[in-house]
């Protein structure tokens, strides 16, 4: 689809000759779709995506695919911990209390297969910005419809892990960190994270219905618990 141009000057070179493997989903957390069009292009602020959707279903450009982007900040996803080197941001205009509207939606299913195709990226490398820096990020929050994403394999779905009879923090924990989850955050950072992207709502201790929530990981078999 062709998106508005409207660059912004906050970029640079992707580094260690890094390409995208990952696309990160945010939120603006701004009532106002104009002042955060401005912000993410103002030399002030200093920080970018690549794209913008106006909840209205309008596509804004601005910064070029192959460039790095000042998106994602600190923090990591599968071992990487400079995830603008190697990321897509996008940034949908919603101030993080309210539902995402249908035209916003829809332009994102039509970019997402695009730059998936163009830079080889698995639904696994769909993540939100607190997957990759929990605690310190909540967007896009647990209004965000990934079952959405899951069903058209634009995520990873949810609840595809299989079976298991180990719900005990070490296994919670490295079932997450096989998905990409960062381990050097405390178990309930970890868990905050983990619900806030496949159980929104959810609430008290770890518990099955946590680690059922979970998405398959290719080389886990059914009922197998990592070490």
């Amino acid at each position: 689809m062709q998106p508005i141009s409207h660059p912004s000057p906050n970029f640079g070179p992707r580094r260690n000759r890094s390409v995208p493997s990952l696309i990160v989903l945010h939120y603006t957390a701004m009532p106002d779709p104009d002042e955060a069009l401005e912000r993410l292009c103002s030399p002030e602020y200093e920080v970018s995506a690549h794209y913008l959707i106006h909840r209205d279903g309008r596509l804004f450009q601005l910064v070029d695919e192959e460039m790095r982007a000042w998106h994602a900040g600190a923090g990591s996803w599968a071992g990487m911990d400079d995830i603008n080197s190697c990321s897509i941001g996008i940034e949908l205009d919603n101030d993080g209390a309210s539902p995402f509207s249908e035209p916003q939606m829809a332009t994102l299913e039509a970019l997402m297969p695009e730059i998936m195709q163009r830079w080889n990226i698995e639904p696994a490398g769909v993540i939100g910005h607190s997957d990759m820096a929990p605690g310190r990020k909540s967007d896009p929050g647990p209004r965000f419809d990934w079952a959405r994403l899951g069903r058209q394999g634009l995520a990873a779905p949810s609840g595809t892990l299989g079976e298991t009879t180990d719900i005990s923090v070490d296994a919670f924990r490295g079932y997450a960190s096989s998905l990409g989850y960062p381990s050097d955050v405390d178990d309930a950072t970890l868990l905050a994270a983990v619900r806030l992207r496949h159980r929104p709502w959810a609430e008290g201790p770890l518990s099955e219905d946590d680690v059922a929530a979970l998405p398959g990981v290719s080389h886990f078999f059914a009922g197998s618990i990592p070490g």
